[in-house]
Order: C-alpha cells, then sequence, then structure tokens
C-alpha cells in the first residue's frame, strides 16, 4: 500500500526568508549587465469597450481571507486596508465567491486562470494526484507542473499523458495565447504551472546538453537550489517578434504542441536569471522592502533568483509585477503565499507573528500602489483581479486570552493545541489494498482498479462511510465524514477527466479538523488518531462552505463600484470570461464560467436583448453546473447516503441510484451546455438570445435542480 502522504502548498526548493545582505553574503553568480528599461509595447491591442484598459494586474493568494475566523480578529484583508480600502473603494469585491473541488492550490488556481473545471484542465485531485500504473497499483506525481509536461510519478512511472488535460486528451489551451497573440507580453509569478515548476523542465525548454540543463543536472542542495533560483517560478510569455525575449536576451521557443489554429513564432523567457536583467534597473534585484531576493540552500548560502514559491511574500512578488509592469510587460499574474504561517507552522488568527506578517504585507501593498502610481498605472488605465485560491479551516483550541482581537491585543495559543487530528485510515479500515491522496478529503485508489459496483469497492464505501472517531480537541465521539463521492458523483462533480487512470476509486470529505493519511502518522508511530502539533494547522481541500467559499475582487475601467457584494454567486470559472468580456478579447474555447454581467458596467459589455434575463439565466446557470452549487451539493448529499447502504448480499437500492444519477447528471450536462453556449454567444459574439428562450432555460434548469433534490429521498 502507498501513502500518497505527501503535502505540498508550493514548496519546491528550501526557502528562508528574504534578507537584506550586503552582496558580499550571497553566492557569486554570472549577472547580465540591465538592459534599459523597455517601452510598453505599442503593438499590445486591449480592445475594452472605452480602450481605456491598457495594463491587467491578477493577484491570487494562498488562503487569506476576506471573512473572519474568529469574529475579534479582523480578517486578513482588513488587516491590509491599503488594499482593502483600494478594492471596496474602487471596485467590487464578491464574497460569496467559490472554488471547484477539491479546494486545493492547484485546483483553484488553474481553474481561475482558464475558466473551466478541472474535468476539462486535468486537475480536480491536487496538489498531487495518483494514477494507475501498468501494474494495477496507483503512483504519485506532483500537480504542479510546467503547461506542457507529461504527467510522471516521483517513483518515475509514467503514463504518457499530458499533466494538463482538457476533455480530448489534448494539452489544453494557454492562458497567455490571447494576449500574445494581440501583442501584449504576458509575464507570471509563481503562478501554477505558466512558469517552470520543476528543475527536470529546465532541460525540456533549453535543451539537452545546454548550460542551463548542465546547472540543473547538479543534484547537490546547492545545485538545485541555484536551479530554482535562476530557472524556476518566473517567466515572461512574449509577443510574436517581441524584443523581450530575444535570443540575445535567451528567448526560446515557447511550444504549446495542440494550441487551436496552432502557436509558431512566439517566445520566451523562463526563470530570473534571463527576466530580470530585462526588467530590473540594477542587479541583484531586490523586493519591495529593499532586500534582495534570493534562494536559500541548506547549508543558508543564498542565491540571488526566485525564492521558491513559499518565499513569494507580497514584497516580493509585487515586486516582480511592478517591474515587469514598468519594462513593456502590461500582463502579469502573480501568486502571494499565505500568512498565517512561519517556516511552515500554522499560526491562530491574531498570533502576533501573523499579526506581523499582515502588516508587512499591508505595507508592500502600500509601497506597490504608491509605485504604480508614480508609473502612470492606476485604476482609470488597469483592470486588477485579485482573489484567494480557497480559504481554510483552522484546526486547534482556541487562544488562551479569548477577549483578544490581535490587533491591539494579540491572542496566545496553547502549541500543543495547534495542529491537524491525523487519523491512520489504513488501520481504522483494516485494509492495505489501496494508495491513498492523503488529505482533509483524502482520495482512495483501490489496487486493480475497480469499478463503482465491484464488491471490493463497496465494501470499502460502506466502511468508510461508517467510521467513528474520537476527536483529541474536543472530546467527542464522532463520524469522521461529512461526506462521500464515488465516481458517478466525481463525474457529476467535474471530477473526472479524459485520463480515466486518474479517476480515484472515491473521494472522503472529512469533517474539517481531520486529515486523512495511511500509517504512520507524522506525530506517533502507533496511534490511529491523534492531534499533531504544529502538522496543517489550517486545512483546505474539503467540501465544507468556509473552506469553498472565497473572495472575489475586482478594479479597473468597466467594473461597477458595489464594494463589497455577499449576493452575487460566482466561482473560479467566471473570472476568466469577465476578464475576457472587459478586455475584448477571447478564449480559443468554451468557457465553463460566466461573464459577471452584473459587476460590469453596461457599456462595458455590450449585450444585444434581455441583459437581465441573461444575468438571472446566469445565476440559474451557476446553481446548476457550478460544484458546489446546489446540484453538486444535493448529488453529493444523496450519494453520502446511498454508499452507506445496502450490503454483499443486497446491493440493488445503491444500484438504482447510480442509473439514476448518471441520466441525470446527462440531462444535467446537455443543458449547462446549451446554457453556457448561450450565455458565451451573447457575451463574445453579440448574438441576441430572447426573453423567452432564457426564460424556459431557467425554468429547465429548475427542473433538474429539483430532481437532483429527491435523489436523496428515493422519490
Amino acid at each position: 500500500m502507498g501513502s500518497g502522504q505527501v503535502r505540498f502548498r508550493r514548496t519546491l526548493a528550501k526557502v528562508l526568508a528574504v534578507v537584506a545582505l550586503p552582496a558580499a553574503t550571497l553566492a557569486t553568480a554570472a549577472m547580465s549587465v540591465p538592459a534599459q528599461a523597455a517601452k510598453p509595447s505599442a503593438g499590445c491591442q486591449l480592445n475594452s469597450a472605452s480602450g481605456a484598459i491598457k495594463h491587467v494586474i491578477q493577484l491570487q493568494f494562498d488562503n487569506v481571507h476576506f471573512r473572519r475566523d474568529n469574529p475579534n480578529v479582523p480578517s486578513d484583508i482588513e488587516q491590509m486596508p491599503n488594499l482593502y480600502n483600494f478594492l471596496v473603494g474602487n471596485g467590487t469585491v464578491l464574497n460569496n465567491h467559490h472554488t471547484p473541488l477539491i479546494s486545493h492550490t492547484g485546483t483553484d488556481i488553474l481553474t481561475t486562470l482558464t475558466g473551466v473545471y478541472p474535468d476539462r484542465h486535468g486537475q480536480p485531485v491536487s496538489n498531487t494526484y495518483l494514477f494507475y500504473g501498468p501494474d494495477g497499483a496507483a503512483h504519485t506525481a506532483l500537480s504542479f507542473a510546467y503547461w506542457t509536461d507529461l504527467a510522471q510519478a516521483f517513483d518515475g512511472t509514467s503514463e504518457n499523458r499530458f499533466n494538463m488535460l482538457d476533455a480530448q486528451g489534448l494539452n489544453p489551451p494557454a492562458p497567455w495565447v490571447p494576449y500574445t497573440r494581440a501583442g501584449c507580453n504576458f509575464g507570471a509569478v509563481g503562478t501554477a504551472n505558466i512558469e517552470l515548476e520543476r528543475v527536470a523542465n529546465v532541460a525540456t525548454v533549453y535543451g539537452a546538453g545546454s548550460p542551463e540543463a548542465i546547472e540543473a543536472s547538479d543534484s547537490s542542495d546547492n545545485g538545485q537550489a541555484k536551479t530554482t533560483a535562476d530557472f524556476i517560478g518566473v517567466a515572461v510569455h512574449c509577443a510574436r517578434g517581441a524584443a523581450l525575449c530575444a535570443p540575445t536576451n535567451r528567448g526560446v521557443a515557447d511550444a504549446l504542441p495542440d494550441e487551436p489554429g496552432g502557436y509558431k513564432g512566439f517566445s520566451g523567457l523562463f526563470g530570473h536569471k534571463y527576466v530580470a536583467p530585462q526588467i530590473s534597473a540594477s542587479l541583484p534585484m531586490r523586493d519591495l522592502d529593499g532586500n534582495v531576493i534570493a534562494n536559500a540552500a541548506s547549508d543558508g548560502t543564498l542565491y540571488p533568483g526566485f525564492p521558491g514559491f513559499n518565499g513569494t511574500t507580497a514584497a516580493v512578488s509585487l515586486a516582480y509585477v511592478a517591474a515587469m509592469q514598468e519594462h513593456g510587460v502590461p500582463i502579469t499574474t502573480a501568486y502571494l503565499s499565505a500568512v498565517h504561517e512561519q517556516a511552515d507552522t500554522g499560526l491562530g488568527p491574531g498570533d502576533p507573528i501573523y499579526e506581523q506578517n499582515l502588516r508587512h504585507y499591508d505595507e508592500a501593498f502600500g509601497k506597490f500602489f504608491n509605485r504604480l502610481a508614480q508609473d502612470g498605472i492606476n485604476r482609470s488605465n488597469t483592470l486588477f483581479i485579485v482573489t484567494a485560491d480557497e480559504n481554510d479551516q483552522f484546526v486547534g483550541a482556541g487562544p488562551s486570552n479569548p477577549g483578544c482581537d490581535g490587533v491591539h491585543v494579540t491572542c496566545n495559543y496553547d502549541p500543543t493545541k495547534l495542529g491537524s487530528v491525523e487519523v491512520a485510515l489504513d488501520k481504522l479500515l483494516n485494509r492495505t489494498d489501496f494508495q491513498l491522496k492523503g488529505d482533509s478529503a483524502p482520495d482512495y485508489y483501490l489496487d486493480g482498479n475497480p469499478g463503482p459496483n465491484d464488491q471490493r469497492t463497496r465494501l470499502f464505501e460502506r466502511a468508510a462511510s461508517s467510521i467513528k472517531v474520537t476527536n483529541p480537541l474536543t472530546g467527542q465521539t464522532e463520524r469522521l465524514i461529512d461526506a462521500i463521492a464515488d465516481r458517478p458523483t466525481l463525474r457529476a462533480l467535474h471530477m473526472v477527466t479524459s485520463d480515466p487512470l486518474r479517476t480515484p476509486t472515491f473521494t472522503q470529505f472529512n469533517k474539517p479538523d481531520y486529515e486523512g493519511v495511511t500509517a504512520p502518522l507524522d506525530c506517533s508511530n502507533t496511534a490511529t488518531v491523534m492531534q499533531c502539533q504544529a502538522v496543517e494547522t489550517w486545512h483546505h481541500g474539503d467540501i465544507q462552505p468556509q473552506i469553498t467559499t472565497t473572495w472575489l475582487g475586482l478594479v479597473g475601467p468597466g467594473v461597477r463600484q458595489l464594494g463589497v457584494n455577499n449576493q452575487i454567486w460566482s466561482d473560479h470559472t467566471d473570472t476568466r470570461p469577465t476578464i475576457m468580456a472587459l478586455l475584448g478579447l477571447r478564449d480559443d474555447y468554451r468557457h465553463d464560467g460566466r461573464a459577471l454581467l452584473d459587476v460590469l458596467d453596461p457599456q462595458a459589455a455590450t449585450i444585444n436583448g434581455d441583459r437581465q434575463g441573461l444575468v438571472d439565466l446566469g445565476h440559474a446557470y451557476k446553481q446548476l453546473d457550478a460544484t458546489v452549487g446546489a446540484f453538486g451539493t444535493a448529488v453529493v448529499d444523496a450519494d453520502t447516503k446511498a454508499l452507506a447502504g445496502g450490503s454483499r448480499s443486497n446491493d440493488g437500492a445503491y444500484v438504482r441510484f447510480e442509473n439514476s444519477l448518471n441520466s441525470l447528471t446527462d440531462d444535467r450536462d446537455a443543458l449547462a451546455l446549451q446554457i453556457s453556449q448561450a450565455l458565451e454567444a451573447a457575451s463574445f459574439d453579440g448574438a441576441t438570445v430572447d426573453h423567452g428562450t432564457v426564460e424556459t432555460l431557467i425554468e429547465r434548469a429548475q427542473q433538474i435542480l429539483d430532481r437532483a433534490q429527491q435523489l436523496g429521498s428515493g422519490d
């Protein structure tokens, strides 16, 4: 049995905090002479309705919350007033925004970037996933890989499929393509799968035997730290013929083998080593606090360059973004790491270190907005998109001084009562014939890849449904799971890709305090249920609303100034079509999300016909098709009930349920496609959708939602 117990947020290399050091303390490295500041590309043709948008800045936090986790402690964003006031005072913050499943960084960022659910980008299970190999066992792979990488497990097993997969088994269209085809350079920092993510990518991009590949072949800790600093995590995808990505700057072909319409003649710069000289006035490049951006080896040696994904603090990521915007890269996206950690140890709300991190982030945003203003980059000519991948659940006892607010009185926590409650599922089930992707929503891959009706599958599902444990945080005995989903339900949740070998046998959504793993636990070789101090103090991946509900902020020309909006239901798939609609650009594919017309000025997105009707249709569509909308929620509830029932000798009720669910999902998919096509045509092609058609589609959607609600009752 394989544990699959590999925990990844965005770690890659060993990372220390970025610190200010004299140049003499940095490892010597060949430094290129900084280029003169490039002028903004005159060929960049964004086609917003007013013509005002000249820049796009997209930021995605890791688990930074708009809501309060402790009612007495202001939320993360409330404690960043420079960002809060900018978003709330100048645009709209959608505070009823949602993730797909599972709600992990990789899945969420890729869904945001593409506007499609995981069944159409290939990564429903992240930040690691498993696939069945020729031996019938499942092998663990990392979700974070460059866009065109093949899937490869940590043990070397390969299945000769792309890591990123569309519904036809092809490499999906890349998110930078509409921009580069419009003549705009596109820069990325730490954002999932659009820069080099692995050291192995270096030889793929630069060629075996190249100086870059030779550097990357150094497998020592220092060698890998330097390769990360030089080549991982930073990229510019250039417009065709852009001087920024010329061969003299070490630009190389930006290959996309399956891009619709082809993608020839485009180049990219990959890695800090080649990007920084083109965007920084001096080297080594510094963050917004004046500290050298560097990656640390375990011996303390600092290598100027990308600091690893957990090193992408606000001061670092925003420095890259500002420098790119100033040097001919008007489209940028960046990842900002979590604030509730210190050296990968989770901190409770209001903790003094947590509060210090929030102050640093707020200061960074103040410097960022001031710097952009001096550059003439502001809300009058720039579209800002700011969001978080998902929210998460604090796992631990409350503060010992419960009246604390973090700001005036910091909160004190007993460190022995902070951390995930780990559960050894193999011990509790007394089974070893499976592989597990350990998580708060663990995925089971039964050996031999049996189907949903196989007796072994059903025995596992019944057993998993019945597990009870005593929570060491509360002393209460409770059912471990809140929900469970087998393959028919995973399909309804957009979690079944074009690669059947990736689909779990079933997924178990634990109560949010619990991490399902295989023995041994991180904190014990013998225990089956134990709180593991300082391990995963913040849980995500699970299905509960406090985890799957996040937020989206929009500011810029064409965006209504609604402040904080708690009513409009949206999810990550809506971000991409909304951006495209505002910019007058389009993707090579149909989005699963909708352009958020209720957030856009009427003149920013011209609609022929019944605009309000399309808004209403969009709302119905989300409840029908969104992973955690009304349909998905009802189906999971019904499946959880069905999977717990039956017996080895009589499982007819489950078989009938499965048949009903498959039929219902087919009907849902057909109607969702019809609605999606209508919304896309209205938003991007100027098509008129008449009022009668809108009313009919809404009525049909409600009928399917009613059937989903009835599914659990057996009606």
